[in-house]
């Protein structure tokens, strides 16, 4: 790709971000590439900058791009040995460490339509009964794209879809409906499914068994790293991780350790000393700590558990946390720019005038409940802001504004007071805002662990010849229904035609079908046995260029004033003999009728001539 290709295509992933709040910069590069180009080439689109434009003003193409980019290419029982590797290791060894009764958690990650976060269901409800599974087991399927999940929600599923399932586990686990097979509801309730970006949304916690099968592989290494990270951190310990078949764990022996290397089952490594108080490095003197301060402030500045700005006292940008640049889209590029310059000087809130005023009265204003709509985001984010004024000897020295994300509280305030008329879907939205409380407090924990090497490049092409497998099976499926489609036109084709040939050897010895311009389109066979000449010589041309034996100086004028309208068809008044001469040279005498081929709106656009032979005749 070109500079200037590269830069459109950033432009359109910012668009996507800003817009949708779909982030695709950590996805591999060529796959995106790939993905985009199906959609340029499908609208006739020459560059990634008319493509964005495009995008602008069709709003329905978003939902195209993104069907393209997020290939949902699963299934039931994917890669069948190494289920049956599952069941035999890894569950009796999970279950050997919980106590009868204690809970088993699993989150499917990259779920797509739910085929594999149902079948650990299936897995688990025949490991140990249906009772067992409702009281126990809780199942979480997350994804990012909302179509998808909107038909994980269902459950229901075509036919075709579960022909890898075993009959017995058909039959006792989905059960008939109008438009497919439905998972059965009593274990239904035991599955929850929502949307979570891997890269960016906090995971779930505590679960026994992850299963992310064929999604590492779309992201970046950079990308890949953050994510197991999160995954080690979402495990419990014992915890295992069941990957895809082109996803191997490279350079993460430290967080995983392979249960069988050829399946793709991974246990968590738990560090070593995890869980002891850890011990603090001896103190150095004043000189060691004074020296250490610039980097220690900076590090507790990024770390900070709110998105937190700061301005020198002229009111130019001096630094931002990690979470102020996130939230901000702010840069390296900012700092030293006027506030009064950047967006975040009045929106979410205008803060100039409240910046002024904690720089006057020397005190910190707080501006509580400012609720904002994020771009890409349905539902308003609620802060807590502080505009905090920073003293050293009685010395204004700068501004420090503090936001605090509330929006969890917020919403956790109003769905309480839904709660008498929908106490079950409160219950699950809460625990799971509890859930991601605790996820959020423990990932602060673990910000400061550090990103391992890269993965060899033969792991990467491996993922990479897999992503391509995919989009081929996607595209495939298409072409299936497309091939569907063309032999029942095909079937519908072949029974018209039959009807044609069958209506024609039904009007008489040779029938013939010109258009307005006097050319063959049907020849019987009727009219081959008395012309000699076969229906594929014959269509297509001009009667008068066939050099059969009609007399077509008499006959041609009767067939263009029958066109035009002037006469009447013969078939309308009784027929006209001509003498002809047959195949063979013998004279023949004809009955020729005609009559007219017409539209809808009775208009003429040829004519039926139909022949009989009579008997022989003069010449």
């Amino acid at each position: 790709m070109t500079p200037e290709e590269e830069r459109e295509l950033d432009d359109l992933l910012l668009l996507l971000k800003e817009t949708r709040g779909f982030d695709f910069t950590g996805y591999k590069r060529n796959t995106l590439v790939r993905r985009v180009a199906r959609r340029l080439e499908a609208l006739k689109l020459g560059s990634y900058g008319e493509y964005r434009d495009y995008l602008e003003l069709h709003s329905a193409e978003y939902t195209q791009l993104f069907d393209s980019l997020l290939i949902n290419v699963t299934s039931f029982f994917r890669d069948a040995a190494a289920w049956q590797r599952l069941r035999e290791t890894v569950l009796p060894a999970l279950l050997e460490r919980k106590d009868p009764g204690q809970p088993i958690r699993v989150w499917s990650a990259g779920c797509a339509t739910g085929e594999e976060a149902y079948t650990i269901a299936m897995v688990l409800a025949e490991e140990l009964g249906a009772d067992a599974f409702r009281e126990r087991v809780k199942i979480y399927g997350t994804d990012l794209d909302e179509r998808a999940l909107h038909l994980a929600r269902a459950g229901v599923y075509a036919e075709r879809a579960l022909g890898e399932v075993p009959p017995g586990l058909r039959e006792t686990y989905f059960e008939p409906v109008e438009n497919g097979f439905a998972f059965r509801r009593d274990l239904r309730r035991r599955l929850v499914f929502g949307r979570n970006d891997l890269t960016r949304d906090a995971p779930v916690s505590r679960v026994d068994l992850l299963l992310a099968r064929n999604t590492l592989m779309y992201f970046t290494t950079e990308t890949q790293l953050t994510v197991v990270r999160r995954f080690h951190f979402a495990l419990a310990d014992p915890g295992f991780l069941f990957l895809g078949k082109a996803e191997m764990l490279l350079g993460h022996g430290d967080r995983f350790e392979p249960v069988d290397l050829r399946t793709r089952l991974f246990r968590k490594v738990t560090p070593a000393g995890h869980g002891t108080r850890a011990a603090w490095p001896a103190v150095g003197g004043a000189s060691d700590l004074a020296a250490r301060l610039p980097a220690l402030a900076s590090v507790a500045l990024a770390s900070g558990p709110v998105a937190q700005i700061v301005l020198d006292p002229p009111g130019n940008l001096a630094l931002a946390d990690s979470r102020a640049e996130a939230l901000f889209a702010l840069g390296p590029r900012d700092v030293g720019r006027p506030f009064q310059d950047l967006e975040v000087s009045y929106r979410p809130v205008e803060l100039r005038s409240v910046i002024e005023q904690a720089r006057d009265e020397l005190r910190t204003v707080e501006l509580r409940e400012v609720t904002w709509r994020r771009p890409g985001r349905r539902e308003d984010s609620v802060f807590d802001i502080s505009v905090v004024p920073l003293l050293a000897s009685a010395r204004l020295v700068g501004i420090s504004i503090h936001f605090n994300d509330v929006t969890r509280y917020r919403r956790l305030r109003d769905e309480l007071e839904e709660a008498n008329l929908q106490l079950e879907q409160a219950y699950e939205e809460l625990q799971s805002l509890n859930e991601e409380l605790e996820t959020t407090n423990e990932e602060l924990q673990s910000t400061n662990e550090e990103l391992k090497t890269t993965n060899e490049e033969l792991q990467s092409t491996n993922e990479e010849l897999e992503t391509m497998n995919e989009e081929l099976q996607s595209a495939n499926h298409e072409l299936q229904q497309i091939n569907d489609a063309l032999t029942a036109r095909t079937v519908e084709l072949d029974a018209a035609n039959r009807f044609v040939s069958s209506v024609a050897r039904s009007l008489g010895d040779a029938v013939v079908v010109l258009d307005g311009r006097l050319r063959v389109i049907v020849w019987s066979p009727g009219a081959e046995e008395l012309w000699g000449v076969r229906a594929g010589e014959a269509v297509g041309e001009n009667l008068a260029a066939l050099g059969v034996g009609l007399p077509l100086d008499v006959l041609t004028p009767r067939l263009r004033a029958a066109l035009t309208g002037s006469a009447r068809p013969d078939g309308e008044a009784g027929g006209l003999v001509l003498d002809a001469v047959d195949r063979g040279g013998r004279p023949a005498a004809l009955s020729v009728r005609l009559s007219r081929l017409r539209t809808e709106n009775d208009d003429t656009h040829g004519l039926i001539m139909v022949m009989n032979v009579l008997g022989a005749g003069g010449g």
